[in-house]
């Protein structure tokens, strides 16, 4: 079975309890992922708002398409930040910038999304960005066997320059009044989404929303609140759990 190298995202969550109706959740999404055409690529997005719950969901999901036999790259949009100077142009609290420069999409069409698309060379780059030195990377290529599945997670993915490459998309959505709790305790922020310093982030997602409306761009839209008990709200040929 094909393993490639995956950088560990910084925003994985820990708030997943194992249950029977989450694995059923997930099973089901698994067999939602369309198959090949001829040795193409399949290309997956798990969207959502920050600390929904994407990280955990999607790596979940890669294992669970493993184990049908799929070769599956896992990516992670974190990676692909755009530098402070960039991100911060038009301030450190602006809701604004984060949603037009907190990512570098030129970047992530380039490195993974072009490479895993109709002809492209499945040779992908799963890293552009090091958050933490806030330096730009340029890893080796990895290249992914024909008919891989590509599980990509990450903020603002049904925004209009990507929604049409997805084979298979799925919103998790959980309200602002209980991921600003996740992300207290992931990042010691202010558990109150209408806190200012979480202004930045709340209302770039507001913005997207309000743009975007991923709730209905997405092919599943899934109500993640209780990681314990997910419940699919709509999704292709099937009635909600």
């Amino acid at each position: 079975m094909w393993y490639p190298t995956r950088r560990p995202s910084v925003c994985n969550a820990h708030f997943v309890i194992p249950s029977a109706e989450r694995r059923q959740v997930i099973e089901r999404v698994a067999g939602c992922i369309p198959a090949p055409d001829g040795g193409t690529c399949v290309r997956v997005a798990i969207d959502g708002p920050d600390a929904s719950g994407k990280t955990t969901f999607a790596d979940e999901l890669a294992e669970d398409v493993r184990a049908l036999g799929r070769p599956v790259a896992r990516v992670s949009l974190d990676d692909f930040h755009n530098l402070r100077a960039v991100r911060y142009q038009q301030g450190r609290e602006s809701p604004e910038g984060f949603w037009r420069h907190a990512f570098n999409y030129a970047r992530f069409r380039s490195d993974v999304l072009d490479p895993f698309g109709p002809g492209g060379t499945r040779q992908y780059r799963p890293a552009a960005h090091d958050l933490a030195t806030d330096t730009e990377l340029d890893p080796e290529p990895l290249t992914a066997p024909a008919g891989a599945v590509l599980v990509v997670d990450g903020l603002f993915l049904h925004r209009d320059e990507l929604v049409g490459v997805w084979n298979l998309s799925v919103f998790l959505d959980v309200p602002f009044t209980e991921t600003a709790k996740r992300m207290a305790v992931r990042d010691g922020t202010d558990p109150d989404p209408e806190h200012p310093s979480v202004r930045r982030y709340m209302d770039a997602q507001r913005i997207y929303f309000n743009a975007c409306a991923p709730h209905q761009r997405a092919d599943i839209h899934i109500d993640n609140r209780d990681v314990s008990a997910p419940r699919i709200i709509r999704a292709p040929h099937a009635q909600p759990l």
